[in-house]
């Protein structure tokens, strides 16, 4: 049993968007938010410590910022809380999608208290125009409160204290804020830099010119040669040509590579067995169930990359492989939300699907130059059958291979681009495939003529 047989096409979609609204184009630096701390010193008793009823009672209020920017103050209810919020208004180009005043529009502050005591339980502020990246403090003590950061659920700081009571960020200016968290506050993450996205979204609308010449065919790929042969013998196909999710992710780099150095990767070499995989149980089951195919096929695909594009220095795993994620805990949704751990990479595994989005915008800021190639994962094993009674050992199996290219816009939305199995596809459906899945992923430096 190989990966061949798990690769299948899917449907492609235009954009491959991971926030549900985009970002506005008007972003700036997060020290130049326009402050908002006189507007919530002026309103900290008619809104802020009201009761209640009073809040609910009260109609929305516009008001202009004396440095710019226009702000909604409005009350929400939900069934245990209700919300104060200071909505800065969405400017750019789906300012009308998003809404005017959506709530997460950058500069935008949020204090969340209890519906039944009134005391508060959280104050949100988001530096970026995007519902998923924000700073939040919550109480803890009578001097003290907690800061979290979180992007798109991963909890990039946690439970930092501040030295001053939850109380007194009411009217504390956005920078002394910060300025109190100091080197913990990771400012870059909330500061991308468009520009250094141009060369991938060249190559990205490169690929999408090139996949819609492109069919699926099971272990299908194009030889050094630019032949349609089938992976597993390396013997011309027949009937209809086409590309499984191996020989398509070879296809991207073979298409990347290809006016720099004239020539395709031949097949046989990506299959060898690179770097440490596997046990000694493992071991006699590679040649029956070919379990690390797609591992492999993935690291000797961003070595000869690296080495091409680079150096043979640049090539060897511990240069290729993401190995680090600066997260360890995630929001996670079910009934209510609720914050668990994050082991971050596992050896034979990589990472955990559910922590992927979030990794993957971290990386798209720290490595704005590179694309990835994932190998999906977990533990498998063929079902019982009446001729195999005790069935066949569970080991985990690589059985999927896709594209991941994280990026931000010209209008500084965050998207990744998916493309697998000679197709575009999304993130939230590559995500939704593999519910409690794992993805080892590999990194190539972007490279446009």
């Amino acid at each position: 049993m190989t990966l061949f047989a798990y690769c299948k096409p899917y449907v492609c979609l235009a954009l491959c968007v991971m926030a549900a609204l985009p970002l506005c184009a008007q972003d700036l630096p997060v020290r130049n938010i326009s402050d908002d701390s006189a507007l919530r010193i002026s309103i900290k008793d008619t809104w802020l410590t009201e009761t209640q009823a009073r809040v609910m009672a009260r109609a929305p209020v516009i008001y202009r910022l004396p440095g710019g920017g226009v702000v909604q103050v409005r009350a929400e209810a939900a069934r245990d809380e209700f919300m104060i919020i200071l909505a800065r208004e969405l400017s750019g180009p789906l300012r009308n999608i998003a809404g005017r005043f959506p709530g997460w529009a950058q500069g935008s502050w949020i204090l969340t208290r209890d519906i039944r005591s009134g005391a508060a339980t959280r104050i949100r502020i988001f530096p970026r125009s995007d519902q998923y990246v924000y700073i939040q403090f919550r109480p803890f003590g009578d001097d003290k409160c907690l800061m979290d950061v979180v992007l798109y659920g991963a909890y990039i700081r946690r439970s930092l204290p501040m030295p001053v009571p939850l109380e007194r960020l009411y009217t504390l200016p956005l920078a002394e804020v910060l300025a109190l968290a100091g080197d913990n506050f990771p400012v870059r993450y909330f500061e991308p830099d468009t520009a250094l996205y141009r060369d991938k979204m060249i190559f990205i609308e490169r690929l999408r010119d090139g996949v819609a010449g492109l069919q699926f065919a099971d272990d299908g790929a194009l030889n050094e040669n630019g032949d349609y042969v089938y992976i597993n013998t390396g013997r011309a196909q027949t009937g209809g040509q086409g590309l499984n999710c191996s020989g398509f992710a070879k296809w991207v780099v073979d298409t990347m590579l290809l006016p720099l150095t004239g020539r395709r990767f031949a097949i046989e070499p990506l299959k060898a067995p690179f770097g440490e995989r596997g046990t000694s149980f493992t071991e006699p089951w590679e040649e029956l169930r070919d379990p690390f195919f797609g591992l492999d096929w993935i690291r000797n695909l961003a070595s000869g990359a690296a080495t091409e594009l680079r150096s043979p220095a640049f090539g060897v795993l511990e240069e290729i492989e993401v190995r680090e994620v600066p997260f360890n805990q995630l929001v996670v949704r079910g009934n209510t939300a609720a914050a668990r751990s994050y082991p971050g990479f596992l050896e034979n595994a990589g990472y955990g699907v559910e922590g992927l989005q979030p990794l993957l915008y971290t990386l798209a800021i720290d490595e704005p130059a590179r694309f990835y190639l994932a190998a999906v994962n977990n533990e498998v094993g063929p079902p019982t059958t009446p001729q195999n009674p005790r069935g066949s050992p569970r080991m985990r199996q690589y059985y999927h291979v896709a594209v991941l290219i994280p990026y931000f816009n010209r209008y500084g939305v965050f998207q990744v681009a998916v493309f697998e199995s000679a197709a575009e596809t999304s993130f939230n459906a590559f995500r939704s495939r593999y519910p409690g899945g794992y993805v080892n992923m590999v990194r190539i430096p972007v490279y446009v003529d």
